[in-house]
């Protein structure tokens, strides 16, 4: 049966036979907390006499009627599907049901706001989620023009993709949004937002010459929080820069941007009407890091516009032609057009770290995924989707030239606006603007799996002169691919007090090793950087003279791309054993409190505190976390009052605690008889702390719920309960269990968060117990649950900080004796096995020392 999945097989097949118009889509929000009602007319044309089906996920369908025929909704609506037989060459569907509300984050999401009690709904249907609010046929190849007219609240703001329209009284306290078609687009960017959000407006003017109407909403209880002004300006820049660069204008009639309550991604593009999550509606203080990223959040859901709204892929296989697309426009546009001139920085420590980890993976895919299904395409929203894609696509327009680059992308909006397109499509338009052959660039960059390794071979006389240079590129044994990478190389030499460049060159290198002629007769420099730049998408490697530099000198490094580079190498030597954790635990102390890149201190304090508390051999692992919290300890300390890195170090002080004097420390921080002059003790931070002592045992579920009756806020019961399921006993531990797998009441947002505290590393050795209890919750968990509370589940809930041979063992047996559980959940499970085994080959490597 095919339950809520789709195949790829399945929708080319209805394609063949179905070609969609028009959908009016008519909801009454007036209902009750549990149902509303949906009424879906669908106009489509197909070959005469063929059958199909379409798509809803519906408490109850009361009428189906097609071409004017009752069809008995007991014999045609089963497995999410409405069966359709005799279909004319144009057809007219109508179907009535009731559709639930979620707490999950997909379909048409409820929320009840604990401040005030008031209701807000929101709207998340990628990838196959609009069917839990209208019926559709649920693949982005079958677009069509959406009209939808809803009943609601008449103290509410209803937005959709269209301009909201002046409502209509629909009885007492009611009202009627009609909005009008819109153009021709998939289902899943498709939207509705509605409650008594509060907004503010705006305006730009397109190159187009039309008037774009902004918006900004948030809740009301949020309000006073929502930086609108901010939000506009760099919606501004965006579409300026945008607009310029890809050469076509700003394809809908308005730009909405919602920050909506539990949210299970960053945003989503949807057209004219983008959710954002509302962690980017800064309550309390928040780091630069997370600053930025809500910059390059809204510029790339901004790019999907273009590249995903007006031009979409066909199948899900194609999806990173949306995602790496808008993750590199977002980063250059960031870069370019606004004041995070840095951005490449902040790419290379996030993103292309988030890239390597996830290419190593036995999950690990081409960037032109093999999707057979819609489960498929669930699991494939990752580092390579995103990342790895975004990173490729850096090399391409390194490789044809970043005006060739742009000037391919506009003919392709221009080819192919409102339709469907495959790789093949891009990429004819970018060999025309280049003219390059770009067949063989994609078989092995978008059609093959896996990162190369680029290692410096260099040579030298008595007198430090290079004699021979060559990169040296290795690729896995699974993924045995060698590429072409078009890439920089730095030399760098100790100068008084700095480490600066002193040479560098740009090249192709290809195949298993590449000499360099350039580089013979130069003085071999203190500091050997490939990929100096960050062009090229692959692990770097120092040399020995190289690496000795780093680690005495990092700080040194004026350029913060450089520096995020070399932190870079340096974890990614750790992470593959082929350097102790010990040692980078070293680097880390040494040098992180003179980074100022806010991203890359974000990024190597969370390796820091998975080296200490996983890779480091268990022999030692106790004394190396007291020495991790107690350098952290001292680096806040001594760090520039009220700056960004003192915020930082604190947190991760907090979060690595290990020992009685270090939870009384916290404790004296969150009191405040320990004072660091600049440092507030905010709301979020006080969590923060709350959260490391219950992990500690410092307090109990009475404290708890003393913070939450002082902030009850959806954000604060999301931190109560990271809190609650930190605490360290038996008892705690299996009550949160029992909160998340026994029951299904909780809302995605809480369920992530619970999940998170379950697992804290402070409690590691109370997880063993739940190791059995956790195999045997995934198949009855992702069998019941939605998606998103599954993935979160089986992620969340696995015993990551055990990082043993009994763990290993024990995710070993399931695998091998559930090889006909599905494909993605099996996925998720070998993902989690893989870490286990990367902190076991490290903490041997850690054991030698």
């Amino acid at each position: 049966m095919p339950g809520e999945n789709l195949t790829r097989i399945e929708a080319q097949e209805r394609r063949a036979v179905v070609d969609t118009q028009e959908y009016d889509v008519v909801l009454d929000l007036n209902r009750g907390p549990e149902v509303f009602r949906s009424t879906t007319t669908v106009r489509f044309t197909a070959t005469e006499g063929a059958s199909t089906f379409i798509d809803l996920i519906a408490r109850e369908v009361h009428t189906v009627t097609l071409n004017g025929r009752s069809l008995d909704p007991a014999r045609v609506y089963a497995d999410s599907r409405i069966a359709l037989d005799g279909l004319a060459t144009h057809n007219e569907l109508v179907v009535d049901a009731d559709c639930l509300y979620t707490n999950t984050g997909e379909g048409l999401h409820r929320f009840v706001d604990p401040v005030d009690g008031e209701v807000y709904l929101y709207s998340q249907f990628e990838v196959p989620d609009s069917r839990r609010m209208y019926t559709v046929f649920e693949q982005p190849d079958l677009k069509a023009g959406f009209q939808f007219t809803i009943t609601a609240p008449a103290a509410w703001k209803v937005v959709s993709n269209s301009p909201t329209p002046q409502p209509v009284p629909a009885g007492e306290g009611v009202a009627t949004w009609t909005f009008e078609r819109t153009p021709r687009i998939s289902s899943y960017i498709t939207a509705l937002i509605a409650g008594p959000y509060e907004s503010t407006f705006s305006e730009l003017t397109s190159a187009s010459g039309r008037v774009i109407p902004l918006g900004v909403y948030a809740r009301k209880s949020l309000w006073q929080d929502m930086d609108a002004d901010y939000i506009f300006d760099k919606t501004r820049e965006g579409f300026a820069y945008y607009e310029s660069k890809f050469g076509v204008p700003y394809p809908f009639a308005k730009y909405d941007q919602l920050f909506v309550p539990e949210f299970n991604a960053g945003a989503m593009e949807n057209a004219g009407a983008v959710t954002f999550t509302e962690t980017y509606v800064f309550r309390s203080k928040v780091t630069d890091a997370v600053k930025e990223r809500r910059v390059v959040t809204i510029l790339h859901e901004l790019a999907h516009m273009w590249f995903g709204d007006l031009v979409t892929m066909k199948w899900w296989n194609d999806l990173w032609l949306n995602e790496s697309f808008a993750e590199w426009a977002s980063t250059i546009a960031t870069a370019e057009a606004t004041e995070w001139t840095q951005a490449w920085t902040t790419f290379n420590a996030m993103e292309k770290s988030w890239a390597y980890r996830q290419d190593q993976l036995p999950s690990t895919h081409p960037v032109v995924a093999t999707i057979n299904d819609l489960e498929d395409v669930q699991v494939n929203f990752d580092g390579i989707t995103y990342a790895k894609g975004g990173s490729v696509l850096k090399q391409l327009t390194a490789w044809v030239g970043i005006d060739a680059f742009f000037s391919g992308v506009s003919a392709y909006f221009a080819k192919h606006s409102w339709g469907n397109t495959e790789l093949a499509d891009l990429l004819a338009e970018l060999e025309v603007t280049s003219g390059r052959d770009l067949s063989a660039w994609s078989k092995k960059w978008l059609e093959t799996a896996g990162v190369n390794t680029l290692s410096p071979l260099i040579e030298d006389d008595a007198d430090g002169v290079i004699t021979r240079f060559a990169v040296v590129q290795t690729a896995p044994a699974d993924y045995p691919t060698i590429r072409p990478h078009r890439l920089g190389i730095g030399f760098y030499n100790l100068d008084g007090d700095a480490l600066v460049r002193v040479h560098h060159i740009e090249l192709d290198v290809d195949g298993d090793r590449t000499d360099v002629p350039d580089l013979k007769g130069l003085k071999r420099p203190d500091l050997v950087l490939l990929n100096d730049d960050d062009l090229a998408y692959a692990k770097i490697r120092l040399d020995d003279r190289s690496l000795a530099t780093a680690v005495a000198h990092l700080d040194k490094i004026s350029d913060p791309l450089a520096r995020s580079l070399v932190w870079g190498a340096a974890w990614d030597q750790t992470r593959d054993a082929e350097a102790s954790p010990s040692d980078y635990v070293d680097l880390v102390l040494g040098n992180i409190g003179a980074e100022t890149e806010s991203t890359t201190i974000r990024t190597t304090l969370g390796q820091l505190l998975l080296a200490a508390n996983a890779y480091v051999a268990p022999a030692h692992r106790d004394a190396t976390r007291v020495r991790v919290a107690d350098g952290l300890w001292d680096l806040a300390r001594s760090a520039a009052p009220g700056s960004d890195s003192q915020l930082q170090l604190t947190t991760s002080f907090a979060a690595a605690a290990a020992n009685d004097a270090q939870w009384e420390q916290v404790r004296s921080i969150r009191d405040g008889k320990t004072a660091l002059e600049g440092l507030t003790i905010d709301t979020d931070l006080s969590w923060q702390l709350l959260i490391s002592l219950a992990a500690g045992g410092k307090v109990g579920a009475a404290d708890i719920d003393a913070a939450l009756a002082a902030d009850n806020t959806a954000k604060g019961s999301e931190l109560a309960a990271q809190a609650r399921a930190a605490l360290p006993t038996p008892a705690d531990k299996q009550a949160a269990w029992d909160s998340l797998v026994a029951s299904d009441d909780l809302p995605n947002t809480v369920v992530r968060s619970a999940a998170l505290g379950f697992v804290n590393p402070a409690g590691a050795s109370l997880l063993e117990p739940f190791v059995a209890q956790y195999f045997d919750m995934l198949l009855p968990v992702w069998n019941s649950r939605t998606y998103q509370i599954a993935s979160y589940l089986i992620t969340g809930l696995y015993p990551a900080p055990l990082a043993d041979i009994a763990l290993r063992d024990a995710t070993r047996a399931w695998l091998s004796e559930n090889a006909e559980a599905p494909a993605a959940l099996r996925r998720i499970v070998a993902e989690n096995l893989a870490g286990v085994e990367r902190a076991l080959s490290v903490q041997a490597r850690d054991a030698q020392d």
